[in-house]
Order: C-alpha cells, then sequence, then structure tokens
C-alpha cells in the first residue's frame, strides 16, 4: 500500500463513495447503477434479439461491415501502441514496482498462475484456430504474397496466424491488468475500471463517468465472452456431429451452451481456488498432454524446424502485418486482423481483471513478462505444433481434409491421420468443453466484480446471476444470426473501448510515477 497521507485520503474516499451506491437486497451486493444498467440493457438486447430474428442478423452483419471498413486504422495504431507502451514499462525503472508494495508475496505459484491466464484468455481460441488458421492464411496469404510461392505462403501465414495471438493480443489484456492490479494492490482504489481513471480525473469517478466506463466493461466483458461461448458451442458441436453423428445444429449449440453453463454454476459456486484454479489447472495438463502428443505422434523433425522458423518469420513480417497503410488484402485485414483487435479489447475488461485479480505480488517487470512475453512464445509453440502438422499434411501427404473441412472441425480433421484419433479427438470435446465451463466461471466472476463495484467477495448468487445471464447472451445471439451476430456485437463494444484503453495507459504511468 502506498503511505502517502493524500493517498489514504483517496483510499478513504473511494470506499465512502463506492459504499454510496451499493445496495443489500436479498442476499445480493449490488453497485447500483451499474448492476441495475448493465443487466437491463443486456436483458433488453437479448429479448429484442429473439423477437426480431431476422432484423438482428442484417443489422449485426451491416454494422460489423461499416466498423472494420471504417476504424481499420484505429484498431491497428492501438494495438500497436499497446505493445510499444508494455515493452516500455517492462525495460524502464517502473519495471520494479511490485504490484501490492514491497514486501506483497504472490498467492500463486508459476503453473498455476499461468494456467489461470490461459483458462481465463485464449483457451478455447487456441483450439478453434490452432490448425485453422496457419493453413487457411497460407492458402489464402495476407500482405500481396502469391499462393504459387508456397514457401513465402507458409512464413506468411504462419506468421499471420501468431500475430492474432501473440504480442498485440496479450498487450492489450497487460494494459488493462497491470492497471487494475496497480490501483487495487498498491492505491488501495476497488478493483474496478473507473479506478484506473483516478489520476486522470480524480473523484469524479464516483460519478457518471464512471458509471458508463464499468456498463461498458459490463458489456464488453459479456458480449466478448458470448463470441468464446459461441466459437466453443460451435466446435464442440462439429466435433460430436464428426466422431458420434450428433446433428450439428443451432438446437445442439444451444443444449450445449445450457448444459455447460449448468457445470459453470457449480465451478462458480466453489469459488476462484476450488473452482476457477483447479480447472484451469486441469486444462492446462490436458492441453499439454494433447501438445505432446501431436509434437511426438506428428511429423516431429518438421514441427522442431516449423517453431525455428516460425519465430524468424513472424518477427521480419510483423511490421507489414501490423500496417493498414496501402493494404490491398482488405479481406483479410477486415475479416481477420481488425475482428481481432476489436475482440481482444472487448475482451479486455474481462480477462485483464481477471489477470489483476489473480496477480497479487508480482512486479511489474515480471507481470509484463509473463502476461505478454511467455504466453506469445506458447503461441508460437502451439500454431507451430497444430499448424505445422495440419501443413505438412496438406503439402507432403497430398491431405486436403483440413484446407476442405468447415472451421469448427479443423483439429480434428488433422488429429484424424495421427494414430488414436478418435481417443484423442474425443479427450479434445472434453478439453475444449472444460475451457468452455472456465472461460464462462472467470467471466461471472468479473462480471460480479465489476457491479458489486470491486468488491472481491461479493454474495456468490451475483456471479450465478451472471454465469446465466452470459449463457442467455450466446444463445441469443446464436439464434440471431450466428456467429456473424456475436463477431458484429464484439466489434461494436471494442470501437468505445479501444479509446478507454488508451487513456489508462495515461492513467497508470501518471499513477506510476507517484509510486
Amino acid at each position: 500500500m502506498n503511505d502517502d497521507p493524500t493517498a489514504a485520503s483517496d483510499e478513504q474516499d473511494a470506499d465512502h463513495k463506492i459504499g454510496e451506491h451499493n445496495i443489500q437486497w436479498l442476499g445480493l451486493d449490488i453497485h447500483n447503477p451499474v448492476f441495475a444498467v448493465s443487466a437491463v440493457l443486456v436483458i433488453l438486447f437479448v429479448i429484442s434479439t429473439l423477437l426480431f430474428l431476422d432484423e438482428a442478423a442484417g443489422a449485426f452483419t451491416n454494422m460489423r461491415v461499416w466498423i472494420t471498413s471504417s476504424f481499420d486504422w484505429f484498431f491497428l495504431i492501438a494495438a500497436n501502441i499497446f505493445v510499444l507502451f508494455c515493452l516500455g514499462i517492462a525495460v524502464s525503472r517502473l519495471g520494479k514496482i511490485r504490484l501490492g508494495g514491497p514486501d506483497a508475496k504472490a498467492r500463486y505459484g508459476y503453473p498455476g498462475w499461468l494456467a489461470m491466464l490461459f483458462a481465463a484468455g485464449v483457451g478455447i481460441g487456441l483450439m478453434f484456430f490452432g490448425v485453422l488458421e496457419p493453413v487457411t492464411h497460407t492458402l489464402n496469404p495476407p500482405i500481396g504474397v502469391d499462393p504459387a510461392d508456397t514457401d513465402t505462403a507458409r512464413a506468411v501465414g504462419m506468421s499471420a496466424a501468431i500475430t492474432h495471438w501473440g504480442l498485440q493480443a496479450w498487450a492489450i489484456y497487460a494494459v488493462v491488468g497491470l492497471s487494475l492490479a496497480f490501483f487495487c494492490f498498491n492505491k488501495g482504489l476497488p478493483l474496478t475500471l473507473r479506478s484506473a481513471f483516478y489520476p486522470l480525473i480524480g473523484k469524479r469517478v464516483w460519478g457518471p463517468f464512471g458509471h458508463i466506463i464499468d456498463v461498458t466493461a459490463v458489456l464488453a466483458t459479456l458480449f466478448g465472452l458470448a463470441v468464446s461461448l459461441g466459437y466453443g458451442a460451435e466446435q464442440i458441436a462439429g466435433g460430436l456431429n464428426y466422431l458420434f453423428d450428433v446433428p450439428s445444429s443451432n438446437s445442439t449449440k444451444i443444449i450445449l451452451i445450457v448444459v455447460i453453463i449448468g457445470i459453470a454454476l457449480v465451478s462458480v459456486s466453489a469459488g476462484l481456488d476450488k473452482g476457477v484454479k483447479r480447472l484451469s489447472e486441469l486444462n492446462m495438463i490436458m492441453a499439454t498432454l494433447l501438445f505432446l502428443f501431436v509434437l511426438i505422434a506428428g511429423p516431429t523433425v518438421v514441427i522442431f524446424a516449423t517453431m525455428g522458423n516460425a519465430v524468424v518469420d513472424y518477427l521480419y513480417y510483423l511490421p507489414d502485418l501490423s500496417n493498414w497503410i496501402g493494404r490491398e488484402d482488405t479481406e483479410f485485414l477486415h475479416g481477420w486482423t481488425t475482428f481481432y483487435w476489436a475482440w481482444w479489447i472487448s475482451w479486455s475488461p474481462f480477462v485483464g481483471m481477471f489477470i489483476a485479480r489473480v496477480s497479487y505480488g508480482r512486479t511489474v517487470r515480471e507481470f509484463i513478462t509473463w502476461v505478454l512475453i511467455i504466453p506469445t512464445i506458447i503461441g508460437i509453440l502451439w500454431m507451430s505444433t497444430f499448424g505445422g502438422t495440419a501443413l505438412h499434411q496438406l503439402f507432403a501427404d497430398g491431405y486436403l481434409g483440413v484446407a476442405n473441412s468447415v472451421p469448427e472441425l479443423a483439429l480434428f480433421k488433422m488429429l484424424e491421420q495421427l494414430p488414436f484419433a478418435g481417443i484423442v479427438s474425443t479427450i479434445s470435446v472434453f478439453l475444449i468443453a472444460i475451457f468452455f465451463v472456465t472461460s464462462a466461471d472467470s467471466g461471472s466472476l468479473v462480471m460480479d466484480i465489476i457491479t458489486a463495484g470491486g468488491k472481491m467477495d461479493a454474495p456468490v448468487q451475483q456471479r450465478v446471476f451472471w454465469c446465466l445471464l452470459a449463457g442467455l447472451v450466446a444463445a441469443a445471439l446464436m439464434l440471431g444470426g450466428g456467429m456473424a451476430s456475436l463477431q458484429a456485437l464484439t466489434i461494436s463494444v471494442g470501437l468505445p473501448f479501444g479509446v478507454v484503453l488508451l487513456l489508462m495507459c495515461v492513467g497508470l504511468v501518471k499513477g506510476m510515477l507517484e509510486e
């Protein structure tokens, strides 16, 4: 904690102001009006979507096209700024600051900490896109590369896939996570988004401006989580259809959402240490075993070569893939990169707050290393192994299963060519389901904290409410236009929140310089 008397006064003021807005009712601890406004907006949105399915699908599609074509420059500039900002903080003297004060001790060891980062952040995404993206971008390479030049196309395709899951993605999470952790653990402010703006506007964060920030954060978390749940439901449904001939219909996907949200409710009720942490560690163990299986059963020598080349190619092509000027590959730029940056930004309140929640006791330099650098390296290894295996099957063996499959079956089509395909694919479906559960669980925890005014011990009933609402939104959007609806909502929320993140960078530096 900061010993400065002024800071202490600010902390007391924060507690007072937050307390003014909290209402205890039926065992709940509601931060009015954030809880009420967020819940009402989401419920109205779900009802209107279900009542006007056809109109909703068209509106969502048009909204996505307009935002990605008009604001691609904003998303790419912002993502690049976040990377430079995080690296600059890490190498500066500010990197020595410890979250929680000089004597703070980390609450979680490295394995558990890293497991929770991935369970909340990118687990479902890597399972869905780890095979799909390297193959897709190799066959249709960006930045003007000729697909007939297979060597260059493979290098660019793998680099494009890694870019979407690399430095920019995790820098977005790191900005939010570091800001929240610093202002909560070092300045004694509530663990909520508005606290990051205290250095910029002072006590006004406890008024209407702060309410708007927190409501926006709840909506961003909810819709971003809905995208992840949608991808998870699609891949699980595809896997069940592939393995057991279960119809891969919207009805199946909604039933899956209902079942897995039900499982998530059990984990939510168990709390952070008994619920999310244990499931996250189980996820990491299973994901590591799957990774090792593909590495050993697949073209091992080729995979290791791919890993080495991927590091070099990623750094080489990163400037071109991060640039928006003069790009002719607008379909790739708008359909993939712009969408991804909006998706990461919309997820940043959720993942960033969860990362902050579990990062007490880490130095800023340690935080950035483990939240930015280590996950990028793991992403390179994962894409090189799964995507590299699929590309070897395509070019060396002439196997077209992945190239000709629907997106949700890409992983299973790659595994089809390896030993024990049925068993491993079944285990993969289970792994995706557990990632699904941990995402819903940790997302509910974050929305609960925000709507309780930053309290980390709010009643479990509130987490249950937000978990149920997340499943309802995912199901409603799945009916109202499928993944196109989910993606459009993510981008629409990500656009204004990108501005919020840029302001958070300013506030974080100002606050750290006072430390």
